[in-house]
């Protein structure tokens, strides 16, 4: 189903397999094809991303956007918004994705006032409605943008001021309500802005107590308005503030045990945030899933020779491997979250088709390392080596200090009694290696 002739030019995405040559296909992901017991779609949930995909118009520090989309008229008007959400689902049915996501201020404009900005949002999400019973297409989760407006230059729920806390509230309580009303499976948390610059003039302790206030009452608006979508908040280290307070997911999981809120929310890891934070991508996965909190992730990747967010399209289909191992320990993979494109095209990618291109890229590095990592998992030899590495946990005094059984005094008895602890058996980390490159 087309509702405009922008992307005419370009057949619907379909899988061919590895062996096209087709630059407008898939050749790993395949739908249907059943990986684990599941089908390949179930367990990625691919969503667009509404802020790059269609807001972005590549500009950087150094000079304004290059790129300039023949369905924008070159306004931030109402009239603009309504009429890009049919390009928008045009795009999202082409390219065969099922879901996506957005912020409140990527569909629609503020007005002249709080109220105004409220009916704006609404108007637009009664659109997004019709379009979403017309071609299937889902929200995996929205969220509010408070973070671009500068009134939100000194935080959102962090802020030194009550009255921007309170507009904070309106705008979430706003977006959860839309979010419901979309049928919304998620409703993401990121604090772009929630951090400081200096502590010369920050009360660090009361704004994260101010932060986790803001979290507890918006659990208690859902709960009231029985939205049943998972929570997820979103780490980012430093950019744009000197540091964050959602810095890496240790530290987010920390900050919601301390505040009892560790049952209420999952998180949902951004691939570049996680570099930011000077940690790689799994690394962040198996933090979330040590603890049964991975929810939701952004996709996209850094580069190498840059130390900023770069917010590329995925492309390692290795790490994506490696990645699955992880996401798949946890029994149903990603639960109610998804793989979201939160990625942009370069700043020298002008055309339509470079949009189409990415995209094919991302869901297809995500598919290959998906279809490997079911090899690695059936094959079954790195887990039985981890294994193995702490088989003296499952018997005798190990077995003791697992459960509980054993405090400094018996364990002390026991060593004394053995004299010294055996030897270590090598690690064997470059064989893994090894063994790991045979599946790719």
């Amino acid at each position: 189903m087309a509702f405009t002739k922008h992307f005419d030019a370009i057949p619907t995405i379909k899988y061919e397999g590895p062996d096209s040559d087709n630059p407008f296909a898939y050749k790993y992901f395949d739908p249907k094809a059943k990986i684990l017991g599941k089908p390949m779609a179930a367990w990625m949930r691919n969503a667009v991303c509404y802020w790059h995909t269609f807001r972005g118009v590549a500009l950087d520090i150094f000079g304004p956007g290059t790129i300039c989309r023949p369905w924008e008229d070159g306004t931030n008007s109402q009239e603009m918004a309504l009429k890009r959400t049919e390009v928008v689902f045009d795009f999202i049915t082409k390219l065969g994705v099922e879901y996506y996501c957005f912020h409140d201020r990527d569909v629609a404009p503020e007005g002249a006032n709080v109220a105004e900005t409220n009916k704006n949002l609404w108007q637009v999400a009664e659109k997004l409605k019709q379009l979403q019973k017309a071609t299937g297409v889902k929200l995996l989760w929205g969220t509010a943008n408070m973070f671009s407006h500068p009134r939100f230059s000194q935080g959102a729920a962090s802020t030194p001021s009550a009255e921007v806390f309170a507009y904070c509230a309106n705008s979430v309580k706003e977006a959860i309500d839309v979010t419901k009303f979309l049928g919304g499976e998620n409703y993401v948390f990121w604090g772009g802005r929630e951090g400081y610059n200096s502590l010369l003039n920050t009360d660090l302790g009361r704004e994260q107590a101010h932060i986790a206030r803001f979290f507890q009452m918006a659990a208690d608006y859902a709960k009231k308005v029985k939205f049943t979508g998972q929570f997820l908040i979103e780490p980012k280290a430093c950019e744009p503030t000197k540091h964050q307070y959602d810095f890496d997911s240790a530290t987010v999981l920390g900050f919601l045990r301390k505040f009892g809120l560790e049952k209420t929310f999952k998180l949902n890891i951004e691939q570049n945030h996680a570099t930011l934070a000077g940690h790689d991508f799994c690394h962040e996965l198996a933090v979330c899933t040590a603890d049964g909190a991975l929810g939701s992730i952004d996709s996209n990747r850094g580069d190498v020779m840059n130390g900023w967010d770069t917010d590329q399209f995925p492309n390692d289909y290795r790490e994506c491997a490696q990645a699955w191992t992880i996401i798949l320990q946890q029994k149903n993979g990603l639960g109610s979250g998804g793989l979201n494109y939160d990625a942009k095209v370069r700043r020298d990618s002008y055309d339509v088709e470079d949009m189409f291109h990415a995209h094919i890229c991302g869901i297809d590095t995500w598919a290959r390392g998906l279809r490997i990592a079911e090899k690695i998992i059936k094959d079954g030899k790195l887990a039985k080596f981890v294994d193995q590495r702490y088989a003296s946990y499952n018997k005798g005094i190990g077995k003791d200090i697992e459960a509980g059984k054993a405090d400094f005094e018996s364990l002390q008895a026991y060593i004394l009694k053995k004299g010294d602890a055996a030897p270590l058996p090598s690690a064997r980390q470059e064989y893994l290696e090894n063994l790991f490159n045979g599946y790719c």
